[in-house]
């Protein structure tokens, strides 16, 4: 196919006008016209505004990629640096929708869903090459989905570039299809070529084309070099010829011979120390690329120069130098070779305070401290010392160099011209490259002058824009012809200078400078005169290599990229600090054959055999095989990717998509009526028992609660307490009583007298009560909290209608009124109040309000012993009369001298339902009053204390009351749902849908525990039995997303539990009074099923754990009560259908378990039989043993155990000690279920023995744990004060699931079989506190401060210091651990120790 026809059809046929900027330059519209006709290449020199011809064509494009369009363009860039670079600026001079991605966003593991959507809300995609070439293989992007390519600086397209793959593999195998809708393809570049340069015009046009061909494009270029001059400044070149000089030969021979001497020493530290084999040949790596490091800076830079090197390497790590991946202990070996390789060259120095290396830069050249190369270079930059305002660039080839001449060049020009030198650099081996944070802003303060020389490696040459370059000098020289030009194109300024440094005689290099000089132009000539010549058909080995196509997607891997696909899905599957998951291919040379073998965990395990007739390519062959062979098994998916990759990607979605919920907070229906005007109503009525545990003052008596509609409980009576304080309880039944009928009246009266009562000890303000008694009632039809609660005749269920019958208050004229057992009615004894002269039996057993004082009084009785003249003690030791007091204090004349009142002021009602209530000191409310009678307004009469001190319960008690009907409701749903005939209490359910935060005195974390235990238990079961050929890793994950936090979050969303979550503690404020019209309050009605409904009043926002947690624990309290089929049946409800069916697992391993493993004495060991004994070979064999007649490795054994093992012991623990406190549980399976206790007892039943594995880390970890582990105390709990490796307690729960599977999935049998190995278990008496808990929560006790730990590492060992300050006192333990997390626990232990004894002896 023509380029014109594959461009034509690109666009549909359709005419793409050109859209230019009206500031664009005459040669930039020219390469637009030529872009839009064909695919361009534009080679214009640095700085000439390449950029913005590429955002003219989008702008030219962008009606066909405006959204919905499913179109986009791709602008491709190098470096990740110019991606954000890029993308600003089509962000600035376009309105289209930009996206920028780098590999650091994860951009590997995203699926064809996440890049949809990219696709979906972007139109320009701005990316690195390698992220385009991988989501074309796996089909996430097609390429007929692209309409524009740009390839900024394109002539990295070559070789294996993803630039060059790109165009290979996805637009040239298009090219020849009639159908094909191919993208245009624009380049830029400031130089086509890249290599050192050719040296005839016959040779450039070659390379040219060459690029042409692969990027099926034409070279645009300017006429002329004048063209460009009219718009932009070129720097001028110039040869800075210097001549070299070596330094002192007794001094370069004695320095060698000194780090020579020095290496090998430090060799032979490697050789004998505990490193293992590996970490030894790397660290022995490192020291030999230092040493060369500090060679090469002698002999190019000198003495000096090489001392800043070791000075610098010696240091801890920086934004420039990283240890990398080496051991601690070989960190420190290979930083001390530094330091002392620092020492050596020191010791060369002349010191003292009057000599510093600028002190006589020739002599100190002479003497060989500084390089006749870095001489040059100073004097080269004290030439433009008379320059205004310098911002010079030096290019140089190693970034240990850029360091140690920013080291000089601070040291010496501040003080010659105050010029301030930083440098920056790309990747390395041995240095790290800086972060994009550092090198922005170093770019920013050159912009700014705050920095006015960078030393740079190549990560300033590409791309970053630099306009304020006036100088640039290549300290070493361009190794091409690009690395020439576009190093040149950074000084931007008018007059810059580039200059060249060349060591004098060295004519090689010169020859090149000078062929670099005149390539521009050469290149520009030859690329004029070929314009008219068509692209060449591409020829290439690349082109027709061998492939694999994923026919349903697209997907496809060729021969170059199956060994990085390979790589790829092997660094996915489990490994652990011993061996790392990778094939491993023979290639037999003779016989041109290649054997490839997969990890243990790989479904795949036949060993794949290749041939062909190049051994160069025979590895990549086996590795292609490989891959064709994993998509058929399904551990690569249609797209290509590991299976573990898109079920990552679905889980992390899902994760990110719920964090916090927000679902109606619901309301019992049997408490919420909508208001009518009915003339009389049917009550359902409840007797509330009311009883001390102990003695109290007054006597309480019963409430009957009336409901509209009967109560949905199960149980017949609910029974709980309240706590009053921690001595005394008050114990509260409620049970079902009998049918009233109440008239509107009596309802109206009713509901008066508990909003009073309510009022009264809620706010103790008679305003407020008055507020409430004057409020309108609720329109006709509105949903209201509707119930009543009236006092009962003592425990009776007699409604107390004298008590209800008592509001006086506001305005009832009480003249004559008496109590039916008034004995004065003859004799009639008055009394006068501020509510007039009345009968004095209204004023015993009343409320009474004080307009004085503001204050309420619950009047007892007449103190006929005292009146207004009797003396009065007060507080300051003083007697006066009450007259006189009220007088002297209040303002008031006591006109009557009449018997006193003897009252109590209205108590402060608390929350009752939270833990451990502390009574405060005794409240002044507690003690008696005497009142003048005619200072008080009677508010309601008769009403005792005893029933305003029963009505203080209240509050709390309906609370409880809600709580237990709501849990009813749910529990009542649940059963029906699921069909199932068991018995569930209510209070268990409650317990499992209370979180902690409510602070009672039970909440879901008991539950939970065992519910996650179960859960995680069926799932991995389920899992292990339906997937076969499922590694660890992949089972891990899909377990993940069944039982992940969202992923229960969302299943308890859909089924509505989120509505019955407690998750606030009880306030009083929040409690609404039922009756009281004057607060704002409505219900939503909403429908659970067909027959059920709720009421909701507020939201509420809940994090997705926390539903999660009550998911768990609703599992849990099914599991308690109804056992594994009532609990896997509400698994299935909430939508995970687990089966327990017992389908055979089919295994077909032949293999002689007797030849591998001790099977007589294991199965001794274990008392079991085994059917299977390959099992018993597996759950023993570690990932690094590699025979190929064991199939598995222990994983998935250890996956399966891992569950089973926390399931069997959380139960034994739950069961067999019942009424455990929440969280005692959690704390006995976390002391329990860890990996301390499963090694411990793996090394005391000696089955470090039985281990099969091919490591020698492994073996030397094992024998150093066994040298620390003498005489255990227990193998529970967190007494053991050494780290053990992870595949001891591996193997523990490896033979677990081999046990389990063998015995048919029998759990029981299991934990009969493994018990004895994990006794003694830990019991409530033995459990101690995790030492770094109890110390934090002994701090937070005592008031105690606990400063921040400081944390080490030496030689491969965890230090860290533990320290308290205890009211003065400092306590301080330093321990060390083979991690930190052993050392800190120690180093608590310690200091808790310290603290104990201290407060013991004191």
């Amino acid at each position: 196919m023509s380029m014109a026809r594959a461009n034509d059809v690109v666009c549909g046929n359709q005419l793409v006008s050109a859209d230019p900027l009206p500031f664009a330059r005459s040669y930039q519209l020219e390469a637009l016209e030529a872009a839009l006709k064909q695919n361009t290449i534009v080679y214009l020199e640095t700085g000439s505004g390449k950029t913005l011809i590429a955002i003219m064509l989008l702008r030219s494009y962008a009606y066909l990629l405006r959204k919905p369009s499913p179109y986009i363009a791709v602008f491709l860039v190098p470096t990740v640096v110019l991606v954000t670079q890029q993308g600003d600026a089509l962000m600035m001079q376009t309105d289209l929708k930009v996206g920028t991605y780098w590999g650091e966003m994860g951009v590997d593991f995203w699926d064809a869903a996440t890049w949809k959507r990219q696709v979906d809300g972007h139109e320009v995609l701005v990316m690195t090459p390698a992220i385009l070439l991988s989501a074309l293989r796996h089909n996430f992007l097609q390429i007929d989905m692209i309409k524009v390519i740009i390839f900024d600086e394109c002539h990295n397209a070559r070789g294996k570039h993803p630039y060059a793959s790109i165009m290979m593999e996805f637009y040239h195998r298009q090219l020849t299809r009639e159908s094909a809708q191919l993208p245009r393809i624009f380049g830029m570049t400031a130089s086509p070529i890249k290599s050192k340069g050719p040296s005839t015009p016959d040779s450039y046009w070659r390379k040219i084309h060459d690029l042409e061909n692969l990027m099926h494009s034409k070279v645009y270029t300017c006429d002329s070099e004048a063209v460009l001059a009219e718009y932009i400044p070129f720097s001028n070149p110039k040869l800075k010829i210097y001549k070299h000089v070596d330094i002192p030969s007794t001094l370069s021979k004695s320095l060698a011979h000194d780090m020579e001497r020095l290496k090998e020493k430090h060799e032979c530290s490697i050789t004998k120390s505990t490193l293992s084999d590996k970490s030894a040949a790397s660290a022995k790596r490192r020291l030999s690329k230092l040493y060369s490091a500090f060679l090469f800076c002698l002999s190019e830079m000198g003495v000096w120069l090489a001392f800043k090197a070791a000075e610098f390497l010696s240091q801890q790590e920086t934004d420039f130098f990283s240890w990398g991946e080496l051991d601690v202990c070989a960190q420190t070996i290979v930083r001390d070779f530094s330091s002392d390789a620092s020492k050596v060259f020191s010791a060369c120095l002349p010191s003292g305070p009057h000599w510093s290396i600028g002190g006589d830069i020739q002599a100190n050249t002479d003497a060989g401290y500084l390089s006749s190369k870095v001489h040059c270079l100073v004097e080269s930059l004290l030439e433009y010392r008379n320059l205004k305002d310098l911002r010079c660039i030096i290019f140089v080839e190693r970034i240990i160099t850029a360091i140690v001449l920013r080291s000089l060049l601070n040291e010496l020009l501040p003080k010659l011209s105050g010029w301030r030198t930083e440098c920056t650099a790309g990747h390395a081996s041995v240095v790290q490259s800086q972060s994009r944070k550092i090198q922005n802003k170093i770019v920013e303060e050159f912009r700014k002058g705050v920095v006015n020389i960078i030393v740079a490696t190549s990560i300033l040459e590409e791309g970053l824009d630099v306009q304020s370059c006036n100088l640039v000098i290549r300290f070493d020289p361009s190794a091409t012809v690009c690395s020439y030009i576009q190093s040149r194109g950074r000084a931007r300024m008018q007059n810059s200078d580039f200059l060249l440094m060349v060591k004098s005689g060295d004519e090689s290099t010169l020859a090149r400078m000078q062929n670099f000089m005149a390539s521009g132009e050469m290149m520009r000539q030859e690329s004029l005169r070929h314009a008219s010549e068509p692209c060449s058909p591409l020829v290439d080995e690349m082109y027709d290599e061998p492939c694999y196509k994923v026919e349903s997607t697209g997907a496809i891997i060729t021969l170059s990229s199956s060994v990085s696909l390979l790589y790829f899905y092997c660094s996915r599957l489990p490994s652990d600090g011993y061996f790392k998951s990778y094939p491993r291919c023979v290639i037999d040379k003779e016989s041109r054959t290649c054997t490839l073998q997969l990890p243990k965990s790989c479904p795949l395990q036949r060993i794949i055999t290749v041939q062909g007739n190049s051994t160069k390519i025979l590895r990549q062959l086996a590795c292609l095989e490989a891959c064709k062979e994993l998509h058929r098994v399904g551990a690569l998916t249609d797209n290509l990717v590991p299976d573990i990759v898109e079920e990552e990607a679905i889980n992390k979605e899902l994760e990110c998509q719920i964090h916090t919920v927000e679902e109606s907070k619901y309301f019992p229906p049997e408490f919420v009526s909508h208001f009518g005007n009915e003339t009389e109503a049917v009550y359902y009525c409840y007797l509330v028992e009311l009883q001390h545990e102990t003695y109290d003052d007054f006597q309480l008596h019963g409430i009957i609660l009336a409901v509209r509609t009967k109560l949905k409980c199960d149980d017949e009576i609910l029974a709980f307490d309240l706590d009053v304080d921690r001595r005394r309880r008050v114990q509260v039944q409620l049970k079902y009583s009998k049918v009233v009928t109440l008239t509107s009246e009596e309802i109206r009266r009713c509901q008066r007298f508990q909003v009073s009562v309510f009022k009264i000890l809620l706010d103790r303000d008679l305003s407020k009560l008055q507020d409430a008694l004057a409020a309108g009632q609720s329109p006709i039809g509105s949903a209201v909290s509707d119930y009543l609660l009236l006092p009962s005749v003592g425990k009776s269920s007699e409604i107390n209608w004298k008590c209800v019958n008592s509001l006086l208050f506001p305005s009832q004229v009480l003249g004559d009124k008496h109590m039916d057992w008034c004995s004065t009615q003859d004799r009639k004894r008055s009394v006068n109040t501020k509510t007039g002269v009345v009968c004095s039996c209204l004023l015993e057993n009343s409320l009474v309000f004080t307009p004085h004082n503001g204050n309420i009084y619950c009047i007892t009785g007449f103190l006929d012993n005292l009146d207004c003249n009797s003396l009065l003690n007060v507080r300051t030791g003083e007697s006066i009369t009450y007259r006189e007091y009220y007088k002297k204090r209040q303002g008031i004349e006591l006109c009557f001298e009449e018997p006193l009142l003897s009252g109590k002021r209205i108590s402060k009602v608390h929350n009752y339902l939270q833990r451990n209530r502390t009574q405060k000191a005794k409240d002044s409310t507690d003690s008696s009053v005497q009142l003048p009678p005619e200072l008080c307004f009677v508010i309601m009469s008769p009403i005792s204390i005893s029933t305003l001190y029963t009505y203080s319960y209240v509050p709390s008690i309906m609370h409880r009351i809600e709580s237990l009907v709501m849990a009813s409701h749910l529990n009542s749903m649940l059963l029906n749902d699921c069909k199932l005939n068991v018995f569930i209490p209510t209070a268990m359910v409650l317990e499992a849908v209370t979180t902690r935060k409510c602070l009672e005195k039970f909440h879901l974390e008991s539950l939970e525990t065992l519910g996650d235990a179960f859960l995680k238990y069926a799932v991995s079961t389920q899992l292990f039995k339906t997937h076969e050929n499922h590694h660890e890793g992949l089972l891990c994950v899909k377990k993940s997303k069944i039982i992940s936090n969202a992923a229960l979050c969302k299943l308890g969303c859909a089924r509505k539990i989120p509505g019955f979550i407690r998750n606030e503690a009880f306030t009083l404020q929040a409690w609404i009074i039922p009756g009281d019209s004057s607060q704002v309050h409505s219900f939503n009605e909403e429908l659970m099923t067909s027959s059920d409904k709720m009421y909701s009043r507020i939201k509420q926002k809940i994090r997705s754990k926390r539903v999660a947690d009550v998911v768990e624990a609703l599992i849990g309290a099914y599991l308690s009560s109804g056992g594994e089929v009532a609990a896997l049946s509400l698994m299935k409800w909430l939508g995970m259908d687990i089966d327990f069916a017992d389908a055979p697992i089919q295994r077909h391993f032949p293999l002689n378990a007797e030849k591998l493993v001790n099977v007589k004495y294991l199965e001794s060991l274990l008392h079991y039989k085994f059917h299977d004994p390959s099992l018993l070979v597996e759950a023993l064999t570690h990932g690094s043993y590699m025979l190929p007649e064991i199939p598995r490795c222990y994983q998935r054994l250890e996956f399966l155990g891992d569950a089973v093992l926390d399931y069997v012991v959380t139960a034994h623990l739950y069961f067999k000690y019942p009424g455990l406190s929440p969280g005692l549980i959690t704390d006995l399976r976390s002391a329990s279920v860890n990996n301390e206790c499963y090694a411990q007892c793996a090394i005391k039943a000696s089955l470090h023995k039985h281990i099969l594995h091919a490591s020698p880390d492994l073996q030397r970890q094992i024998c150093n744990t066994i040298e620390d582990f003498k005489n255990p105390v227990s193998t529970f709990g967190w007494e053991a004060e050494t780290t053990f490796p992870k595949v001891l307690a591996d193997v523990i729960e490896s033979l677990a699931g081999a046990i389990f599977v063998d015995s048919g999935f029998n759990q029981d049998t299991t934990f009969q079989c493994i018990r004895p190995l994990l006794e003694p278990l830990v019991t409530p008496q033995t459990l101690k506190p995790h030492p770094v808990r109890e110390l934090s929560e002994l701090c937070d006790q005592k008031g105690y401060v606990k400063k921040k730990d400081v944390v080490s590492r030496e030689n491969g060992v965890a230090y860290i210091t533990v320290e308290i300050d205890a009211d003065g006192v400092t306590h301080k333990s330093t321990c060390s651990g083979r991690d930190k997390i052993m050392a800190k626990k120690v180093a608590c232990k310690n200091v808790l120790k310290s603290l104990k004894e201290c407060s013991y002896n004191a």
